[in-house]
């Protein structure tokens, strides 16, 4: 996929006289002959009339990093992070409908389901690098999602909607068809059903296994302590880790140890680097005035993303660089 070319149009303007919005969007999760096999529409928002799925994948729990502004820096850019079960489709619209057109019902229809905008541009004003960045960098569509080619108009919008199912998040990124392609329209949709993360997958490292990893390595990571997504509080299921790591300190009292905070690479350096530390600080808070340990025993450290151990270029490595480590002093 292209990224966007640039063209002299501002921001979704308000006027409903630039276009009569109509009911086009059609309120439906049944697949469709033409989709591909095994897609279907998301039950929280239907499709443009006549449109397709020409790609489709659900990821049952991950992190989504959806734009939350105009992007013209690709690798610092606002976004707003959330986790939970992810369905991604790309749509194909055919004939000659245009970006504000199928806009338009889209907004119409998050409206109807109250979903509140949290972030809409149009064109010139999604900033020069936005199409790249969702499109060609594995951040936002995973790479080689869909086939769209598409020109310079091109409509995208963020909005989302708390209720008692919990926080639903939409990214719809509405595109017009190069002008060297097939024609038609593209919209690619993302929608993030907030969803607590079923845990216990991870195998819990108790006190023994983290004394063997300490004298061979002389550092443990530890994927059982969770925090939310750019929060520093500890859940309530990081209990079972901090209970053996707390057992581990009291069985070997001349023991003194770094809690390091790690994060990948997403976002603003600077801001990673305060949420490694807070989170660094948050463990060693945990065992001093949980456990009883020492607090000169324990030393926090945020090194946001200095040290992955896998690429940040992918999920399943960004999720193994956001961390807790404990390393030897």
């Amino acid at each position: 996929m292209a990224p966007v070319d640039r063209a002299p149009e501002g921001i979704l303007s308000n006027r409903l006289s630039v276009l009569a919005v109509l009911p086009l969007l059609v309120a439906t999760a049944l697949a469709h002959a033409a989709d591909i096999k095994g897609s279907k529409d998301h039950p929280a928002l239907g499709r443009f009339a006549g449109a397709t799925i020409a790609a489709y994948k659900v990821t049952s729990f991950d992190e989504a990093v959806l734009p939350n502004a105009p992007i013209e820096d690709d690798h610092n850019p606002k976004v707003l992070k959330t986790e939970g079960k992810i369905t991604y489709i790309s749509y194909r619209i055919p004939g000659d409908k245009s970006a504000l057109e199928i806009t338009r019902n889209y907004e119409q229809a998050l409206a109807k389901s109250e979903f509140k905008v949290l972030f809409q541009c149009a064109n010139d004003a999604c900033g020069s690098r936005f199409g790249g960045y969702v499109h060609n960098m594995n951040k936002v569509a995973p790479t080689g999602f869909g086939d769209a080619s598409f020109g310079p108009p091109h409509r995208a919008i963020l909005a989302q909607r708390t209720n008692a199912q919990g926080t639903t998040t939409v990214f719809l990124h509405v595109m017009e068809a190069s002008t060297s392609g097939n024609g038609g329209a593209y919209v690619y949709e993302q929608v993030v059903d907030g969803q607590a993360m079923q845990t216990g997958q991870v195998q819990l490292l108790d006190a023994p296994a983290l004394q063997k990893a300490l004298q061979s390595d002389g550092k443990v990571a530890l994927y059982g302590v969770y925090f939310d997504t750019d929060k520093a509080t500890l859940k309530p299921e990081s209990k079972a880790q901090l209970d053996q790591m707390a057992q581990l300190l009291k069985t070997a009292p001349a023991l003194k140890v770094f809690i390091v905070g790690h994060t990948d690479n997403q976002g603003q350096f600077a801001r990673n680097q305060d949420l490694s530390q807070q989170r660094a600080d948050a463990v060693v808070k945990a065992l001093s005035s949980q456990y009883g340990i020492a607090a000169g025993r324990l030393s926090g450290k945020g090194v946001a993303s200095l040290a992955p151990v896998a690429s940040n270029d992918a999920e399943s490595g960004r999720a193994k660089n956001r961390r807790v480590e404990l390393v030897l002093q």
